[in-house]
C-alpha cells in the first residue's frame, strides 16, 4: 500500500472523528475536475489504486458519479413545468445548498419520482409542518432520488454553478464495480452535505451503512471548491 502523499483535512473540516468509541480518519482525495466524459472506474483507480489498506472504506459522492453517467444537465435545457414553479416556492432553503427550492431542480424531481409521489410529499410535508412544526417529511417520503438532486450554488465549480445534477443510476452496482477494480477494496456511494446524508450505494452487505453516516456527518470533504469527490475512510 502507497501512503496519500497528504493526510490532512479539507479547510475548516476536521480529519479524525470518533464513532461507536472508535476513531476514524477521513482522508480526502483531490482529483481532477471530473466531467462526462471520465469513466468512474478508470477516476478510481487513478487516484485510489494502492492507496488503501485493508479494512478501509472509499466513500464516493454521488455527484461525480451522475456526472460520469450523464445526469448533469445544463439549466438552459430544462423546462419547468407550471407546478414544478409553484411546488419549488414553498421548499425550505438551506445553507447546505438550494436542494429542490427552484424551478429546475423540482422538475427533474417529478420526472426522477413521478408526479403523484412527489404531490403525496409535499401535502404530508406540508401538513406535518403546519400541525407538528416538523421538517423533512417531503424529502422523507419524496425518497432518495428527490435527496440525491443537486443544483447550483455560489460555491459550485463551473461548469456545475450552471447544472442540475441528478442521483446516481444504479449505486449498487457502480460501488461493486469499483469495488473489484480496487482489488475488494469497500466502496460506498454517498450523498453528505453540511446537513447530514445517506449512504446510495455500497459494494458489500456487511458494510454498516448507520455508522458511515456518522462518520461522514460533519461532511469532511466540503461542498465548494475543495475538489475532493473521493476519500478513504480508516480506522485508527
Amino acid at each position: 500500500m502507497d501512503q496519500p502523499e497528504q493526510i490532512r483535512a479539507n479547510e475548516g473540516k476536521e480529519l479524525e472523528i470518533h464513532v461507536n468509541g472508535k476513531k476514524f480518519i477521513r482522508i480526502p482525495v483531490k482529483t481532477h475536475l471530473i466531467k462526462r466524459e471520465d469513466r468512474m472506474i478508470d477516476v478510481a483507480c487513478t487516484y485510489l489504486k494502492d492507496k488503501t489498506a485493508e479494512n478501509d472504506i472509499v466513500f464516493i459522492t454521488e455527484k461525480i458519479v451522475g456526472i460520469t453517467q450523464g445526469r448533469a444537465l445544463p439549466l438552459s435545457e430544462i423546462k419547468p413545468r407550471p407546478l414544478a414553479v409553484f411546488l419549488a416556492k414553498y421548499v425550505t432553503k438551506t445553507p447546505a445548498g438550494i436542494g429542490l427550492g427552484m424551478p429546475e431542480t423540482m422538475e427533474m424531481a417529478l420526472r426522477e419520482c413521478g408526479t403523484l409521489r412527489i404531490l403525496f410529499a409535499a401535502a404530508i410535508g406540508a401538513i406535518t409542518k403546519i400541525l407538528f412544526k416538523r421538517k423533512g417529511d417531503f424529502y422523507r417520503i419524496a425518497g432518495p432520488k428527490a435527496r440525491a438532486i443537486d443544483g447550483p450554488t455560489s460555491g459550485t465549480i463551473p461548469p456545475y454553478n450552471s447544472h442540475v445534477v441528478l442521483g446516481p443510476a444504479q449505486p449498487d452496482k457502480v460501488a461493486r464495480e469499483i469495488s473489484d477494480a480496487l482489488n475488494g477494496t469497500r466502496v460506498v456511494i454517498s450523498d453528505i452535505n453540511d446537513l447530514g446524508g445517506n449512504i446510495l450505494g455500497a459494494s458489500h452487505k456487511d458494510i454498516n451503512l448507520d455508522e458511515v453516516v456518522q462518520i461522514l456527518k460533519d461532511n469532511p470533504l466540503g461542498q465548494g471548491h475543495q475538489q475532493t469527490p473521493m476519500g478513504i475512510i480508516r480506522q485508527i
